[in-house]
């Protein structure tokens, strides 16, 4: 095995922004990874980790809502790479608590040697959800975007390469973050895992990028090809569009990046991700010469964009044929409820 070494990718490239305006119109326009530096520098949170680990986690737990958190936990020996284990579960634990008690764990940690600090880590805790004031007082102009806002908290911690169908804007506001980026096409040479079977909800590459096995993964080396690197200090931001592929490392001891998703697609699109379950479950194991069939009816109704299959169609009758709007969005969701509880 060898073992990636991040500072022979290249580097994303990085933009610079002036206000709210530019930052509305590189994010529309953009297609491609690229970091802001200083971002969010103004922000309290980023004000408070310059004080300390202590003090923005003080921040953090003061403003904290009175209601349990989901926290991921693993001993030391996981290195901090949240992932399965032999037998393909996840090789973590959950638990739940109020967040001036898991911070009263990082702060018994700080004195311990670097290999014996167990692995804890606060994935996607929703802002609004869970914090008095945090968004408010630590807020971004996205322009008309309504985005979903999260924290990501932890120590030293590695997630595996993954992809999200919205597009992230990532902020560091404590500690340091690497991400590796791969293009959307590179997904077959990150060897990901089960689509159903996930540690966080989405297919993972099975790569461990601190020692890649070049032997069980050879694609992997085309995919380093197309990869680049971005390290994060707080106040940084990171644009990573829909459908790319991050492997995220938390490198100081604590960590905290808050992130904005957002879609351009109306939220009544719903999940491409269903239609791909759906058609393992009814396509996948059919007859190569039936599959070559629906193939092609995929790629004439949905992948040509649907003109063909509609233009010699009255308007009046192209039903779903036609482009989506909410009412007919949410008569096919109806007519894929009742035909599924069939």
């Amino acid at each position: 095995m060898a073992e990636l070494a991040p500072a022979a990718l290249p580097p994303v490239r990085e933009l610079k922004v002036t206000d709210a305006a530019a930052l509305d119109a590189l994010l529309a326009s953009e297609e491609t990874p690229f970091v802001v530096r200083g971002l969010v520098a103004d922000w309290p949170l980023v004000e408070a980790a310059r004080q300390g680990d202590r003090a923005v986690r003080a921040y953090l737990a003061d403003k904290a809502r009175p209601i349990d958190f989901t926290v991921s936990m693993a001993g030391p020996d996981i290195g901090g790479r949240l992932f399965y284990d032999d037998a393909m579960g996840v090789n973590f634990r959950m638990g739940k608590g109020r967040l001036p008690d898991i911070f009263a764990g990082f702060d018994k940690a700080e004195n311990l040697p670097a290999d014996q600090v167990p692995t804890v880590y606060l994935g996607s805790v929703d802002v609004h959800q869970f914090f008095d004031g945090v968004a408010h007082d630590n807020g971004l102009d996205l322009g008309a975007r309504t985005p979903l806002l999260s924290l990501w908290i932890g120590n030293a911690t590695r997630i595996a390469a993954h992809n999200d169908f919205p597009d992230n804007l990532a902020c560091v506001v404590a500690g340091r973050r690497r991400f590796t980026l791969f293009p959307p096409d590179q997904f077959a040479n990150l060897y990901l895992g089960p689509i159903d079977i996930t540690p966080a909800g989405r297919p993972i590459s099975m790569v461990d990028f601190a020692a890649p096995d070049f032997t069980l993964h050879p694609g992997f080396r085309d995919a380093l090809a197309h990869a680049q690197v971005a390290e994060l200090e707080p106040g940084d931001a990171l644009f990573i569009p829909s459908l790319w592929y991050h492997h995220v490392e938390g490198l100081a001891r604590f960590n905290i990046l808050m992130n904005y998703w957002w879609r351009d697609s109306p939220r009544y699109l719903g999940q491409p991700n269903n239609a791909l379950h759906h058609a393992i479950m009814t396509i996948r194991d059919l007859p190569d010469h039936e599959r070559a069939v629906w193939r092609a009816m995929f790629d004439h109704y949905v992948f040509s964009g649907g003109a063909d299959a509609r233009d010699h169609v009255p308007a009046q009758g192209q039903g779903v044929l036609a482009p989506l709007d909410a009412q007919s969005a949410a008569r096919m969701h109806q007519f894929l409820l009742r035909s599924l509880s069939q």
